[in-house]
Order: structure tokens, then C-alpha cells, then sequence
């Protein structure tokens, strides 16, 4: 038996209540609760005797004689290495970012990619299938053997995608778009979301094809619809860039068959994304000599090592209450380094204007950056440069203390390779084990107040100091 059963979801969470109010109880979001329609099945008989009776569920041991799971690679190394060395097979892909930022580009051009070996079909609920090949022109992958479509009804993708040659690649382009006829509610609702994603993430599970699901975001930055669509795909990827930037970062925040927080780096033209293998020296190409409060930063982004500068900037406040503006970077741990710099390092900030800048329009998520903020900080503050030739690295604690971070060698070894000649950073917390000789001399900064003597010293040196080689 058969019946309409209404309900009341939560847009912002995905959270069912009994009746509409204005505002959600779960997450506080205000009129984002709305009724949905959807027609269930009353089953009978569950429990009762004479009900169905259903098969046991066979336990197996952690270890099995299966092959390891095959990867696509798609030639394209940057994405190769965010995903894992390749996209698993039967995998489940969520890539999100703002809109207009490359994320169909990036997939037109990954489809291409393994089209030549692979069948892969991109599948479009936003564009025409003129607007698609309008963009393929321009990116120069009109010849690719990629099959297009739009469709939104997801009944009808099911049954075009469950066949005996059945394509390897999926892209849909976008799961807010998809809509199941068997549910009242609109598509990019939290049930249509939550009910498409199930049914393709089966599918893909079934007949090991690969499956790559673009999804909104909120003005948060987070990915729009339900919680659980994060949690029912294998890997999670946001593709992050400033419109007044041409570079665009593609991060993983999650990854079930590789590592989380790698990145890759592409630069947008105007023939599409381009690929960046070093980008540590594409963020520093611009670095000009001799400017105070511009300081080189030794960072990790996953397994890669980034470097990458940061610029400060500390006038005097014309306000009641001085301002503080961050692009690149974590407002809340500014202040908790400013107010280490007042309180521990005796620099009268409270009443300085700070302007903080990560340049190449990269965000820096690490506490290591800490240490090369308190020093671009300090050279602005006292308008005197930082040695060219250095990088910065170290964690800062609420005392003043500098604290150790991880794969120092790593981090040595890339500003080694760009000409670096010096490095600021704590010291190691233990001595590794056939450890030779560091490929950058160390000046150790165990406490915070070390560093403005260490820039006045470098202040008085300066002729002698170091350039880069040009």
C-alpha cells in the first residue's frame, strides 16, 4: 500500500521535522525549511509471521587475494597526483567550487584526456549540447571521442548508462540539476541531491565505471545540499582561485584510495587550464628585491612542497579601532600572532592598521606559516627588508615559543633547488637517523623574540647580504 507522506526539510542540513517553522534547530539556518512530497511504500507484514525472510550477510577476513584496484590516469600529472596517482575504477569523484571558476573546463578536458583509450561521456544538465561543443572548440578537443549529452531526468540517464558496453567515465555536470520523478520535490532540493547521488554512486559501484559528480556551493565555500553527499562519494575535491588570479588550485579534502590535502596547480588561459608543474617558482617569478614586510614561505601542501611569499603591510591607524584585513590566510591566528608580537615581543601593534597578503592568490591552511607572518610583520613594522635569500617556517605558541613542524628536509630541499641561501625555522624536535647535512644553513629560532634581532643584525649587514641569482 501506497501513501503521500509530507515532511519538512531543512535546505541547509538535510535535518526532517515534524512540522515548518522559520528556523531550522539543527544548523539555525532561517527560512531554509521547506515541505516535501514523497510517496512511500507501507510495507506489511515486517515482523509478523509469514514476512519475507532475508539472506544472511557473509563476514570475510581483512585480507583477501583480490588485485588492487586499477587506476585511470588521465596525462594530466596535476590531477593525477590530487586524486591518487590515477582515478580508481568504480570510484565515486565530488569536485566543487565557485561558479565560473573552471570546474566544467577541468572535466571537459579530463574526459578528452583518457577518451583515446577509454569510453567516457560527459553529461550536462546546465549547458546545451551546442554551448558544450562551443567550449570544446575553444579548448581544442572538438576531436575528441568523448560522448555529450543533456539530460536531467535521472530515470533516463540510469537506463542509458546501464548497458553491456556501458561507458568507463561518467561526468555530470551538476548533481543539483538531477531529479528523480518519483519524488514531488524540486531538483537540488536536499532528497533530490541526496536520492540522485545514491542511485548513480550504486550504478558506478555496479558496473566499475568511474564517476566524477559536480556540485555547487554555498557563499560559505562548502559544497550545497546535504552533509551526507560528502560522505557517500570516495573522494572530495574543491577547485579554489581568485577571479583577479589566473592560477586555480585543485585540493582534496577527502580520498579513500590516496592522500588528503594535495593539491594541484593550473593556470587559466584562454585555450583552457594549464597544467603547473613547479609552482613554487610560477608564485615567486614576480618577487621584488629590497621591499620590507615581504617574507618567503617554506610551506607543505600534501606532499609537495610549496613556497610561497607572504606580504604585510602596518600603517598607522586614522580609526578608533585599527583594522585588520587577511586574503590568503586565517584572520583568527593573525590576531593570536599579533598579540604574541605585542606581549611578548614588546612591538606596539594595538594601534597599527595590518594588512596581510598570500600573493599568487593561494590559501595557507598550516600553522607553520606562523613564524613567516611574525616576520613579515616585524620587517614591515620597522620598514626594514628581509634577507632576500631566506624562506621562513615554524609554529607559534601562545608563550612566544617557536615550535617544530614536519618534513623540515622537504621544505629545505625545494628553497635549495630555487636559488635559496638561508633558512629561519625552529629547531628539529629529534635528530633523524643517518641524518646528513642540512641543504640550507639553519639559523635556529627557538623563541619569537629572537627574530627581531636576528632582522636588525641583518639590517646592519645588509651590503654583504645575499641575492638571488637572476
Amino acid at each position: 500500500m501506497a501513501r503521500n507522506a509530507a515532511h519538512y526539510v531543512c535546505q541547509s542540513c538535510g535535518a526532517s521535522h515534524p512540522k515548518w517553522s522559520g528556523r531550522c534547530d539543527a544548523c539555525g539556518a532561517w527560512n531554509s525549511i521547506l515541505e516535501e512530497t514523497q510517496n512511500e511504500s507501507v510495507p506489511g507484514g515486517l515482523g509478523k509471521k509469514g514476512a519475507r525472510r532475508h539472506a544472511r550477510v557473509d563476514f570475510v577476513g581483512l585480507e583477501g587475494n583480490e588485485p588492487p584496484f586499477p587506476r585511470l590516469k588521465t596525462g594530466l600529472e596535476e590531477f593525477d597526483r590530487v586524486v591518487g596517482s590515477g582515478m580508481v575504477t568504480g570510484s565515486a569523484i565530488l569536485v566543487g567550487g565557485d561558479p565560473g571558476i573552471g570546474k566544467s573546463t577541468l572535466l571537459l578536458q579530463v574526459a578528452a584526456a583518457v577518451a583515446d583509450g577509454v569510453r567516457a561521456v560527459y553529461i550536462s544538465g546546465e549547458e546545451a549540447v551546442d554551448q558544450v561543443r562551443l567550449r570544446a572548440s575553444r579548448l581544442g578537443l572538438s576531436g575528441a571521442k568523448v560522448g555529450l549529452a543533456t539530460a536531467t531526468n535521472l530515470r533516463d540517464i540510469l537506463a542509458s548508462l546501464d548497458v553491456a558496453d556501458g561507458p568507463n567515465l561518467v561526468v555530470v555536470d551538476s548533481i543539483q540539476t538531477m531529479y528523480v520523478d518519483a519524488l514531488d520535490s524540486a531538483p537540488g532540493t536536499v532528497t533530490q541531491v541526496r536520492a540522485c547521488a545514491q542511485e548513480l554512486i550504486r550504478l558506478a559501484k555496479r558496473r566499475q565505471m568511474i564517476l566524477i559528480l559536480v556540485g555547487h556551493v554555498t557563499k560559505e565555500g562548502t559544497i550545497a545540499g546535504p552533509r551526507v553527499l560528502e560522505h557517500m562519494v570516495d573522494t572530495v575535491l574543491y577547485f579554489e582561485g581568485e577571479r583577479g588570479h589566473q592560477f586555480r588550485i585543485l585540493r582534496s579534502v577527502k580520498n579513500r584510495f590516496g592522500p588528503t590535502d594535495e593539491i594541484g596547480v593550473f593556470e587559466m588561459t584562454d585555450r583552457g587550464l594549464l597544467q603547473v608543474p613547479n609552482p613554487s617558482a610560477l608564485f615567486l617569478s614576480e618577487r621584488p628585491e629590497g621591499v620590507s614586510g615581504a617574507v618567503v614561505f617554506a610551506g607543505m601542501e600534501g606532499t609537495r612542497p610549496m613556497l610561497v611569499e607572504i606580504q604585510a603591510l602596518v600603517a598607522p591607524s586614522s580609526f578608533g579601532s585599527p583594522r585588520r584585513a587577511v586574503v590568503g590566510w586565517d584572520g583568527g591566528r593573525l590576531a593570536m600572532v599579533l598579540a604574541v608580537l605585542e606581549t611578548r615581543c614588546g612591538l606596539a601593534l594595538g594601534g597599527q592598521d595590518v594588512y596581510l597578503n598570500v600573493a599568487g592568490g593561494l590559501r595557507i591552511a598550516e600553522p607553520a606559516a606562523d613564524l613567516a607572518v611574525a616576520a613579515a610583520l616585524v620587517s614591515a613594522f620597522r620598514d626594514a627588508p628581509f634577507p632576500q635569500a631566506a624562506v621562513v617556517f615554524g609554529e607559534i605558541g601562545l608563550s612566544g615559543e617557536v615550535r617544530a613542524v614536519s618534513q623540515r628536509d622537504a621544505r629545505l630541499k625545494e628553497a635549495a633547488k630555487l636559488g635559496f641561501r638561508e633558512a629561519f625555522a625552529p629547531p628539529a624536535r629529534k635528530p633523524a637517523k643517518g641524518a646528513g647535512k642540512l641543504p640550507l644553513p639553519l639559523r635556529e629560532i627557538r623563541h619569537l623574540s629572537e627574530l627581531p634581532a636576528a632582522l636588525s643584525h641583518k639590517r646592519q649587514n645588509a651590503p654583504n647580504q645575499a641575492k638571488l641569482p637572476s
